[in-house]
């Protein structure tokens, strides 16, 4: 009986174990190519937030990242309160530079940036953002 159970613990681990291996190369957290499996894209990226998380702002002032993997410059969305906002979308080449300003009327809050960045392949879009705090 207890070889039958340890039989089954084996086969039951050795079965997982490829399952296991195939999905660590893609891992969406290292922003790598994905695996056949998974529609073969690459994931979109968004980095070098500027000005930093959590620095202290004026109303109205800029804000930019970089964009990359993106489907282009009509597929990256930026908003804050839910609000959409316009942004200037500059293509270098293997990334997309984007900038924009926050909203005069926000003051003395804590806002996020939020960003989506849409790749060709719904599944490697990339959410992202990062919070500012605005004074008056």
């Amino acid at each position: 009986m207890h070889t039958r159970l340890f039989a089954a613990v084996i086969l039951a681990i050795g079965s997982c174990s490829p399952a296991w291996s195939q999905s660590t190369p893609g891992h969406g957290g290292h922003g790598g190519m994905r695996s056949s499996e998974d529609g073969g894209c690459l994931n979109a990226k968004i980095s070098r937030y500027t000005p930093e998380h959590l620095t202290t702002v004026k109303p109205g002032s800029d804000f930019s990242f970089a964009v990359s993997g993106s489907n282009g410059p009509g597929h990256i969305h930026v908003s804050i309160k839910q609000e959409p906002v316009a942004v200037q979308v500059d293509d270098k080449d293997t990334f997309y530079w984007v900038k924009g300003k926050l909203p005069e009327n926000l003051k003395n809050t804590v806002v996020r940036i939020s960003v989506k960045a849409q790749a060709k392949v719904s599944k490697c879009d990339a959410v992202g953002g990062w919070l500012l705090k605005v004074s008056e």
